[in-house]
């Protein structure tokens, strides 16, 4: 009986499982109002939104597809943990896209154990998606031009489409239709993971949708005017509106780097607004209440109806009044001279007012509620504007005046900072998009808070050099740090060592004199055998040869050896035949050391603006001011090293790869470029200028010496210098690569203590400096 049972319960369990099975099978969850959901909180978002934990296109059997349990089916899942829960399902289906982050939506194979690379689509021949605008072009522009790009997609991390999508108002002249299609026929498109869509503009009249009109997939967005509940963090990037006469290159400057000063503090108006008013529709609430603000003294607030095609329809009562009172002042003058600029959102949640507002140096206050501020993934904006909520308009004068003056120059000038380093180009703007997916793709080795919101910034703070700000030479002051007390001399040579008594024998036993040098590291680019071991002078200190072939493309960048040869944060650059003796060595040393961020040597030269030739010149002339130190006899620190190979400008490095007398000029663009400062001159070396004019002219000292010979045109050019014509031609080449002329002029001299004093030589530390 006992037997009978259990094979009776056998059967009962088998109809049981098998009844599931068909019910699992056949069942339909959209029918039911009790299907699972999930709402976990946004990353940022400030709200719940729900997620479907089971797509309903994964409960039907679809025989197709893969069986339901199976490995294949199970994958359509994956695992991660957050700080709500403990596991989560995420599916991967294109209809998750919205919920997408870096985990789910991004293919990080493609980028591990590999240099972060870009790929850009060739044109399409799809002549309706071939339209493209003038800000598009710049951008990928701007990207083919970057160390990022790459021809090759299979080294590629991320994929850019070649399809304008920078407008996408159907209203608008720019507007590119066929973009969906044209971007499913991609051949890496694979959903849109790895992929990059730029845009601008998105929506219409009369309710400007943030949708770009398309199913963008599993693509990620740089857009502007982001709305916190529509933007996925961490994963979409916030870019700023710009104008589409925005420089590509160099950029705008703001107001006080024209006028050379944060001062006066407190300006003419306390806050001031001048724009257009929105008669109805999105965007109008704010605008048509700035005038109960307006006080005609130091709060100005100003509106126009003038606007559309049918404004005077629409026109109310105050319309008259507002266009009459809107007239009466100048844009710019009200910019240049407010401490506060209201900048409301329009039909749109972002504004032009926001860059234009930042490059006239004023604070922007944001009235804009659910903007994602541009680049806010990195950038500390509370240090820079004020974010107020709409609702709180009508107390926006009393907030602003509670401002201490100390706090006005603190934002005024991260407000310079961060329009001059991020936003005053296309490219600057690109490159800080592109350098954010960077750090995202490594997070082992991204910049920290700090290096992106303090000078100079996160575009020439590479992650790839160090992640700790005190190896880098830009915050020695802030951080209270010393130098290091040692440094590596580098010597470029090409001719042989006959005796004891050559130039570079003499000169390295110079520098074993000197209780700081580390090692010695010669550079051979003489096309032969560098000279053997027992050629060199015996000194404690080590000798390294390098050998660069003389045929080499890098033989013009030789120089700058890679920074992981060597060990020490200063480095002395020099050439074979140049002089320098014990105490001419240590000072230059001592300078370097309170200076880490500048180049510090003897032979200075200068650039000028030849208002005969409308463009820039290079003046070999020895004078007072100066704007470039050359490298035969100059102090820096090595990271500059590691921008010369991972930061400098194509075009740049092959210029100085077929003209070698370019290098200088190249280093000292690239280190005003970085610091924003000149190079510092130390005290005044009477040997090396003839000894410079003879190694690179063609005529006599006598008439070399004189800076008018040099500078003018109707000296035959086979008189006239070889390196100052390659110079010349390079620093024109230099300012196109750059954007605009980086190098800065000085006219300061340091000189040891009592250097030209009449006093005993024993009272001075430094008494042979000067001395050849």
């Amino acid at each position: 009986m006992v037997c009978r049972m259990r094979t009776w319960e056998r059967y009962v369990l088998l109809v049981a499982v098998l009844l599931i099975a068909i019910v699992y099978l056949l069942w339909d969850p959209g029918s039911t109002s009790s299907s699972s959901q999930l709402a976990p909180q946004a990353a940022g978002a400030g709200r719940a939104e729900s997620i479907e934990l089971f797509p309903q296109s994964l409960w039907r059997h679809d025989k197709s597809g893969p069986r339901p349990g199976s490995r294949a089916f199970l994958s359509n899942f994956e695992w991660s943990r957050t700080a709500e829960e403990n596991y989560v399902l995420h599916p991967k289906s294109p209809d998750d896209a919205a919920q997408c982050s870096m985990k789910n939506c991004f293919d990080f194979s493609r980028c591990h154990g590999r240099p972060f690379k870009v790929f850009v689509y060739p044109d399409t021949r799809n002549r309706a998606a071939s339209k493209r605008s003038d800000v598009f072009a710049r951008i990928l522009e701007v990207i083919r031009s970057s160390r990022f790009y790459t021809t090759n997609p299979r080294e590629a991390c991320v994929f850019v489409p070649s399809l304008d999508t920078i407008d996408r108002d159907v209203l608008s002249s720019d507007y590119v239709e066929s973009v969906p299609e044209a971007l499913r026929k991609l051949s890496h498109w694979n959903g849109g993971r790895n992929h990059l869509l730029f845009n601008l503009f998105s929506g219409t009249w009369p309710d400007y949708r943030e949708s770009v009109g398309f199913d963008t997939g599993f693509a990620m967005l740089a857009k502007a005017s982001q709305h916190q509940r529509n933007f996925r963090h961490g994963f979409d990037i916030s870019i700023p509106l710009f104008l589409k006469d925005h420089p590509i290159r160099g950029g705008k400057k703001t107001v006080f780097e024209r006028m050379g000063s944060l001062y006066p503090l407190h300006r003419r108006y306390l806050v001031t607004f001048k724009g257009k008013r929105y008669l109805t529709g999105i965007g109008s609430e704010v605008r048509n209440a700035v005038h109960h603000l307006h006080n005609s003294n130091d709060v100005i607030m100003l509106t126009t109806c003038k606007h559309g095609k049918r404004w005077k329809d629409l026109a109310d009562r105050r319309c008259d009044v507002d266009n009459k009172l809107y007239d009466k002042y100048d844009y710019k003058d009200l910019l240049e001279n407010s401490t506060f600029c209201l900048v409301p959102r329009g039909r749109r949640l972002g504004s032009f007012r926001f860059l234009e507002t930042m490059f006239a140096a004023c604070i922007p206050v944001s009235m804009s509620n659910g903007y994602v501020l541009p680049f806010g993934e990195v950038l500390d904006w509370k240090r820079a504007m004020l974010d107020i909520d709409e609702r709180r308009l009508l107390e926006l004068p009393s907030i602003l005046r509670f401002i201490t003056t100390q706090s006005v120059v603190l934002l005024r000038q991260q407000v310079q900072f961060l329009a001059e380093t991020y936003f005053s180009s296309i490219e600057k703007i690109v490159m800080t998009t592109l350098e954010i997916l960077r750090d995202r793709v490594n997070p082992q080795s991204k910049r920290s808070h700090e290096m992106w919101n303090s000078a100079p910034g996160g575009l020439v703070t590479l992650p790839s050099f160090s992640q700790q700000l005190h190896h880098f030479p830009f915050y020695s002051a802030a951080l209270n740090l010393s130098a290091n007390d040692t440094y590596t001399a580098v010597i470029l040579a090409r001719t042989l060592v006959k005796n004891s008594g050559s130039p570079i024998v003499r000169l390295m036993k110079q520098l074993a004199l000197t209780p700081n040098l580390e090692k010695i590291i010669v550079v051979w680019t003489g096309g032969s055998a560098p000279p053997p071991k027992r050629k060199w002078p015996k000194i404690s200190q080590r000798i390294e040869t390098i050998v660069v072939p003389a045929d080499s493309r890098e033989s013009g960048l030789a120089r700058f050896i890679s920074d992981r040869l060597i060990t020490t944060n200063a480095i002395l650059s020099l050439e074979e035949d140049t002089r320098l003796n014990v105490d001419e060595i240590m000072f230059a040393f001592r300078i370097w050391m309170d200076f880490p961020d500048r180049i510090v040597g003897y032979l200075a030269r200068s650039h000028r603006w030849d208002e005969k030739a409308g463009n820039w010149s290079y003046s070999p002339r020895l004078g007072n001011e100066y704007s470039m130190i050359m490298l035969n006899g100059a102090f820096y620190h090595r990271y500059y090293h590691h921008l010369v190979h991972e930061y400098l400008p194509r075009a740049v490095k092959l210029a100085v790869a077929y003209n070698p007398a370019c290098a200088d000029v190249a280093f000292n663009f690239l280190v005003s470029h970085v610091t924003k400062h000149p190079p510092i001159k130390v005290a005044q070396k009477r040997g090396i200028r003839n000894q410079m004019l003879l190694k690179f002219s063609r005529v006599p000292v006598a008439l070399a010496s004189n800076a008018t010979y040099w500078e003018d045109p109707s000296v035959p050019e086979s008189e006239r210098s070889f390196v100052y014509l390659q110079r010349q031609n390079c620093l024109r080449s230099f300012v196109s690569s750059f954007g605009g002329m980086p190098l800065s002029s000085s006219q300061m001299r340091l000189d040891p203590l009592l250097y030209r004093d009449r006093v005993s030589n024993m009272r001075k530390k430094f008494h042979k400096v000067g001395v050849t």
